[in-house]
């Protein structure tokens, strides 16, 4: 599988596996070991977390699986995420759902993910979203007393805005590598929003979470959801491809901004066909026309 540098000395695998849903997955510490090492002998080395997937508990069950075999750890980087506190039973102090960004939350919670997953070190630290409550100082001084520790060795952020990046980046000396943005052609935002335009432009690669749509694109039922399914299964039938995923992920990897898809499924035929999507020849005008499918209406 392809690779991209997001630093000199970060380099993940072109797609990721999310392992939001992992509690979901039902497997044994051995056999999501076992799941774990196909995915990785498939080409994808890259994991995504956060600390509240799962409700706390995600981590801490990849973690008792990567402690039956922890020399895998060398061979893989673990991506996390911090700053949203959940309104939970394992907190019943907290009456909402809030963010935080002080800088002893973070280095809170980089620690505990530490803990849970059994490693020494993050490879890649994000800020899980943006805060309408934000204090760049506090996030620079977190991440430069994680960084100076080794705990953690980079730092990106999910969701943000081009000016809210701007803002994080004007306190830290720490650069931003990556924005874990949702893109699908079913969801377009941050093309019209400019927000891709901004991380071309910084050489920022962005990571796209919910790349296949939920799934709503291979059993539509709004009038777009079937406008973008039409365009697919034409697509597919001039490209001679069945399955859609492949498509899909196509659309997303070719985009000069370089795209890494982060896919979410626990069962290794459907990573095995995404990592096909690779070989996929789309042309430029095939790309529009997904796009446009999903406008419903053509290019100004």
């Amino acid at each position: 599988m392809e690779k991209i540098a997001l630093a000199p000395e970060l380099v993940i695998s072109r797609m990721v596996l999310g392992l939001w849903r992992l509690m979901d997955w039902k497997m044994t510490d051995q056999e999501l070991l076992s799941y774990v090492k196909e995915v990785m002998e498939a080409g994808i080395t890259t994991f995504d977390h956060a600390d509240i997937y799962g409700n706390h508990a995600c981590e801490a069950a990849f973690g008792k699986a990567l402690a039956l075999q922890p020399s895998l750890r060398d061979q893989m980087q673990l991506v996390t995420k911090c700053g949203i506190k959940l309104a939970t039973d394992k907190f019943p102090d907290r009456r909402v759902k809030y963010y935080d960004y002080s800088a002893d939350y973070i280095v809170q919670q980089a620690e505990d993910s530490l803990r849970q997953l059994q490693t020494d070190r993050i490879d890649l630290l994000l800020l899980h979203r943006p805060s309408p409550f934000f204090q760049p100082e506090e996030v620079a001084k977190a991440f430069d007393q994680l960084k100076s520790s080794g705990k953690v060795l980079h730092f990106g952020v999910s969701n943000f805005l081009p000016l809210q990046v701007q803002a994080l980046e004007s306190a830290c000396d720490e650069p931003v590598v990556t924005n874990q943005i949702e893109i699908s052609p079913l969801e377009l935002e941050h093309f019209e929003n400019q927000n891709i335009d901004y991380l071309i432009s910084k050489n920022i690669p962005p990571m796209a979470w919910s790349p296949l749509a939920g799934g709503k694109l291979f059993n539509p039922s709004t009038e777009k959801e079937k406008r973008i399914h039409q365009s697919l299964q034409a697509l597919g039938e001039q490209i001679g491809i069945e399955a859609l995923d492949q498509l899909l992920l196509q659309w997303l990897l070719m985009h000069p901004s370089q795209i890494i898809p982060v896919l979410g499924t626990g069962k290794i035929e459907r990573i095995r066909s995404a990592v096909k999507s690779f070989e996929v020849d789309m042309s430029l005008q095939q790309w529009f026309e997904i796009y446009i499918a999903s406008r419903g209406k053509d290019m100004p």
